[in-house]
C-alpha cells in the first residue's frame, strides 16, 4: 500500500489546515457581508456539458471517468475511446454553476449573487502553484447585463484579498469585445481574431517582437501585422488611444468608467490598471475581462470576466453572468511561505488525572474557553517533558483541574 497522495494532489498537515480555513473563512465573510449566498454542485457533470464549455485549454486537462457494466462493455467492444466515457470532474466554478442556475432559475432572485468555494480538478503537469486538485473561490452575480456588476465583483475581491492581508496588488482590466473591435481596424479578418488575441496574451512574456514573429509566422496579412506592432510600440496603451481606432465609443467609455469607479472605492488601498493584452484563456468570457496580479507572485491570484453565452447553452436564451474566482491556492501558499501566523485564540492545555471526572474536566475546559483554546489531556508522570512537547507543539499555557494555576509556556522561572 502506497502512503503517499497522488501526484499533484497534496494531504495538509493541521497548521495548514489552520491557515487554509481561517484564509477561506475572511473570503466567506467579506462574501456573505456583501450579499452574496453560498451554494453547492456536484463534482461530477456530464461529459456533453464540460465538452460543449468553451472552457479553452481546460477542456485538454478534464479527468474523464469510465462508464460503468455493460455500458463500458459495449464501449470497448465498438473501439471508440470517445465513447468510453459520458461523466468527468469539474475543472472550474463557473460551467456547474451555469447549469445549476438553467435548472433552479425559477426558484432563484435576480439578480443572483452567488458564492461557491469548492475543489476543482485538473490533469495537468503539476509544479508550484499548481496542483491536479485545488480550491477555488468564486463569486458570481447571474442576470445583470449593467458594469454594475463588474465594478461590484472586484470591489468584493478586492475587499477579500484586504481582509486576509494583500495590499500590494493591481487589478488589470480589459475588454475582449473592445480588443477584438481594435484588432478588426487594424486589418485582421474576424475569423482569426481567436489566435491573433492568443499571440496577443503572450505580450507579457514574449514581448513585441515575440508578438510580431508569432503572427507573421501564422502567416496573417504584414500590413495588420505592422498595426498591431506600431501599437506596441508607440508607448501608449491607454484606453483613450484604443478608443480612437473604434467608431462606437460605448465600450471605453464602458470600461473608463469601471475603473474609475473602482479607483474612488479603492482609497489607494490597491491599484486598478488597463491591461490591453489581456484575454484569459477561457473561451466563454464575452465580455470585460480581468485578473489581480501581486508583485510578490508570478501571474494572477484572482482572474474572473463577463460570459454572457454560457447559460444560454441550457436555456437557449442569453442571461447575462460576470464572475471573479480568488486562486485560494496560490494565495494559501504565499501567505505559508511568508511565515503568516493565524490570528487566533492561544492554545491551552488543560491535563488532568486519570482518577478524576472527565465531565468535570470538560466542564472546567468549558469554563477556560474565551480566552484561550482549550483541549483537555491526561497528565504524564514525567509533567516536565510533557510542558517541553506541549511548548514545541505551540501552546501558550497550561492549566491543572486540581487546582486554579494557569502556567503560561516559555517563560524562565526567576
Amino acid at each position: 500500500m502506497k502512503i503517499n497522495p497522488l501526484k499533484g494532489m497534496k494531504d495538509y498537515l493541521p497548521d495548514e489546515m489552520r491557515m487554509r480555513d481561517y484564509v477561506q473563512g475572511k473570503i466567506l465573510e467579506t462574501y456573505r457581508a456583501s450579499g452574496f449566498e453560498r451554494i453547492s454542485t456536484p463534482m461530477l457533470e456530464d461529459m456533453e456539458n464540460l465538452d460543449k464549455s468553451e472552457g479553452g485549454d481546460n477542456l485538454n486537462l478534464i479527468f474523464k471517468v469510465l462508464k460503468r457494466g455493460e455500458k463500458l462493455n459495449a464501449a470497448l467492444a465498438a473501439g471508440d475511446e470517445k465513447e468510453l466515457s459520458d461523466i468527468g470532474l469539474r475543472y472550474d466554478l463557473t460551467l456547474p454553476l451555469s447549469r445549476y442556475y438553467a435548472a433552479n432559475r425559477a426558484s432563484l432572485p435576480t439578480p443572483f449573487k452567488v458564492i461557491q468555494t469548492d475543489r476543482v480538478f485538473r490533469a495537468e503537469r503539476p509544479q508550484k502553484g499548481r496542483m491536479r486538485e485545488f480550491v477555488q473561490c468564486d463569486i458570481d452575480i447571474l442576470g445583470d447585463e449593467s458594469i454594475n456588476a463588474e465594478i461590484e465583483l472586484i470591489d468584493v475581491t478586492a475587499r477579500a484579498l484586504l481582509a486576509i492581508g494583500f495590499d500590494d496588488f493591481t487589478v488589470n482590466v480589459n475588454d475582449r469585445r473592445m480588443l477584438r473591435s481594435m484588432l478588426t481596424a487594424m486589418g485582421f479578418a474576424p475569423e482569426t481574431l481567436d489566435s491573433v488575441c492568443i499571440t496577443f496574451d503572450k505580450m507579457d512574456k514574449i514581448g513585441a517582437d515575440g508578438v510580431k514573429a508569432e503572427l507573421t509566422e501564422k502567416e496573417y496579412p504584414a500590413a495588420a501585422i505592422d498595426a498591431l506592432d506600431a501599437y506596441l510600440r508607440g508607448g501608449d496603451f491607454s484606453i483613450q488611444r484604443v478608443a480612437e481606432m473604434l467608431e462606437d465609443q460605448t465600450l471605453p467609455n464602458n470600461l473608463m468608467n469601471v475603473i474609475n469607479t473602482v479607483e474612488a472605492l479603492a482609497e489607494g488601498k490597491y491599484r486598478i490598471a488597463y491591461a490591453p493584452s489581456l484575454v484569459r484563456g477561457q473561451g466563454y468570457y464575452t465580455g470585460m475581462v480581468f485578473e489581480v496580479t501581486c508583485a510578490a507572485f508570478p501571474g494572477a491570484v484572482a482572474g474572473g470576466g463577463r460570459y454572457d453565452g454560457l447559460i444560454g447553452k441550457f436555456l437557449g436564451q442569453q442571461v447575462p453572468a460576470v464572475g471573479f474566482s480568488i486562486g485560494f491556492e496560490r494565495i494559501c501558499g504565499l501567505l505559508m511561505e511568508a511565515g503568516y501566523q493565524v490570528p487566533t485564540a492561544q492554545k491551552l492545555a488543560l491535563l488532568y488525572r486519570s482518577d478524576v471526572s472527565f465531565a468535570e474536566v470538560l466542564k472546567k475546559a468549558a469554563r477556560l474557553r474565551g480566552e484561550y483554546a482549550v483541549t483537555a489531556l491526561p497528565q504524564q508522570k514525567k509533567l516536565g517533558k510533557q510542558l517541553g512537547n506541549l511548548e514545541a507543539a505551540g501552546y501558550a499555557a497550561v492549566a491543572f483541574f486540581d487546582n486554579e494555576e494557569i502556567k503560561v509556556l516559555g517563560q524562565k522561572a526567576e
